[in-house]
């Protein structure tokens, strides 16, 4: 519940940037920085929250993260100017106390293989949110205005807030060392470039998702005239590909390896976006067709992102921690800035190629980092 409020509060409002951008009276483009603008604050928070809820606890940083999220929730709802509403939606981004903690929380509880194997269920059921929240956002922005998606998001993390006060106790066993012992790591995992590659692996994956975050709801609204409820409905399509492609790395990973699983996951995604291209070039530009193909970079992200995160904390197993926190804000920052790219090159006359271009490019460049930490990993075993 944790991480699913966190994926929710991303997406949910997503088919109402159209209506919000009239509300507001401001452009798409202002109004799409409630995506970029979230993403930033998210990746910052990443490099923090660990480090806190090590040395004070998980539950008194899940309590007072959530807090801060539903007053701001309730802030968006309120806001009387489009500045207004992206203060509070960046400040909505404490909500990531959730995603980072709700896996520590399981690391704290079970042994480690068990561990690995709750988190790939929690992973999986992550996939699901963002299949239905869009459905249900477009259905509510149509029939009670976009602010009931921001109703539902405080209603929800309040129904959290009170589970995690009456049943979650303290799981942190150990308070961890200093801050400044904890940052001072940082310069020793900056200097692997296998860490690198992994990080630009996941990041450049990632980041094809985050400019389509950014840039399809513009693209199903202005572009094909689909309603709230229908960009919804299609938006989902790459949550599909993501369910699936985490249920193959969860079978094939140990058999096939995880420089393999990201190699062939880049792939995938890259050929996927590059057949929406082909059939637009040649004029099929229809919903069905650019959606459809999403499917495939849903499904290459499935199978590149656990793999590479595991890339990352395996190249230095001591420093695992920090590892997983910066390579996380680094995708999550990434993301940020070509969610903002996608929205400020979608503009009237364009169509959807700056958006397919844009997704190709990240694609083609995950494909190429993963080939680099081949080839690294292959020379530092002396291969």
């Amino acid at each position: 519940m944790l991480t699913g409020l966190g994926a929710l509060s991303m997406n949910l409002f997503l088919p109402s940037l159209p209506n919000m951008s009239v509300y507001f009276d401001t452009d798409y483009r202002v109004m799409q920085l409630s995506v970029a603008g979230y993403l930033g604050m998210n990746a910052v928070l990443q490099l923090i929250v660990g480090p806190i809820s090590d040395r004070y606890g998980r539950r008194p940083v899940l309590l007072w993260g959530l807090g801060i999220f539903i007053l701001a929730t309730i802030g968006c709802v309120f806001a009387t100017t489009v500045e207004i509403f992206l203060v509070f939606r960046m400040i909505q981004a404490t909500v990531v106390v959730g995603m980072v903690l709700g896996r520590a929380v399981v690391r704290d509880m079970v042994p480690q293989e068990e561990a690995a194997s709750m988190i790939g269920y929690v992973t999986m059921g992550m996939a699901i949110v963002p299949m239905i929240g869009p459905v249900f956002g477009g259905i509510m922005d149509e029939t009670l205005g976009w602010q009931s998606t921001f109703w539902l998001l405080a209603i929800l993390g309040a129904m959290v807030w009170v589970l995690i006060w009456r049943d979650l106790g303290e799981t942190a066993a150990r308070k961890a060392t200093s801050f400044r012992a904890q940052f001072a790591e940082y310069p020793e995992l900056l200097a692997s470039r296998r860490f690198w590659g992994y990080c630009l692996a996941a990041a450049f994956a990632s980041g094809a998702f985050f400019a389509y975050l950014g840039g399809a709801p513009y693209v199903g609204s202005e572009v094909f005239g689909l309603s709230p409820a229908m960009v919804g409905f299609f938006f989902g399509a790459p949550a599909v590909g993501y369910f699936f492609g985490n249920f193959v790395s969860g079978r094939y990973s140990v058999r096939v390896g995880i420089n393999a699983m990201i190699l062939w996951g880049a792939i995938i995604s890259a050929v996927g976006v590059f057949l929406s291209l082909l059939f637009f070039l040649g004029g099929v530009q229809t919903a069905p067709i650019f959606f459809g193909f999403m499917t495939f970079v849903g499904l290459g992200n499935g199978m590149v992102l656990p793999n590479a995160t595991s890339g990352m904390l395996s190249v230095r197993p001591h420093l695992a921690g920090t590892a997983s926190g910066l390579g996380g804000a680094f995708m999550i920052g990434g993301g940020a800035a070509l969610s903002a790219l996608a929205g400020t090159l979608l503009t009237e006359g364009r169509g959807a190629f700056p958006l397919i271009w844009i997704m190709l490019i990240t694609a083609l460049l995950a494909v190429a980092s993963i080939l680099y930490t081949i080839r690294r990993e292959r020379q530092v075993s002396g291969l």
